[in-house]
């Protein structure tokens, strides 16, 4: 794993050594940054379920101002710390740790792009957009990037947002929604 341009191109990130964290594939990586080349510098951006925070990293990386990370799970909350640290941002970043929903409820800003990539099998993104439009976490122009199976159809319209465009890559597909 690594960054894959921008300030901090080619630092290799620390990878988990399990299956229990899956990074995103450089592959989608590029696909995802190239549709979001526009609106990263500058941007505040939430990199949630953030496993080793390499997108959140990557925005960083092609100019994003601000970073929040959330994640759960001990061993990628480690992971984001060693990568953050490895990268010398932890001035431009928060790290959250614990649940989703918790995370979510208790950010109280906005986000000029919402990137979320949780486990494939855990059901959670209706979930985690409803929370989003309730808390108000989108800002007027943002984008919410949701990484999912293809098997995992996702609504046209889910928590007050619509579906803008869909990419598909393979098994993976990244839905892009913005506020309708």
């Amino acid at each position: 794993m690594r960054v894959i341009t921008g300030r901090y191109k080619g630092r290799k990130l620390a990878a988990p050594a399990g299956r229990d964290i899956r990074p995103t594939s450089d592959k989608v990586k590029e696909a995802l940054f190239s549709i979001l080349t526009d609106r990263i510098y500058g941007s505040r951006v939430l990199d949630l379920f953030a496993g080793t925070g390499a997108l959140g990293i990557e925005a960083l990386s092609r100019g994003a101002e601000y970073c929040v990370f959330g994640d759960s799970s001990r061993e990628g909350l480690r992971l984001i710390k060693e990568n953050l640290e490895h990268c010398q941002v932890e001035e431009k970043t928060r790290v959250i740790p614990g649940d989703y929903r918790k995370t979510l409820r208790n950010l109280g800003e906005e986000f000029d792009i919402i990137l979320m990539d949780p486990p494939y099998s855990g059901g959670m993104l209706p979930e985690a957009f409803d929370i989003i439009g309730e808390e108000g976490l989108l800002a007027e122009d943002g984008l919410i990037v949701a990484e999912h199976r293809r098997e995992d159809e996702l609504p046209e319209e889910m928590g007050g947002f619509t579906r803008v465009k869909e990419r598909r890559y393979g098994i993976v597909v990244l839905s892009i929604y913005a506020k309708m």
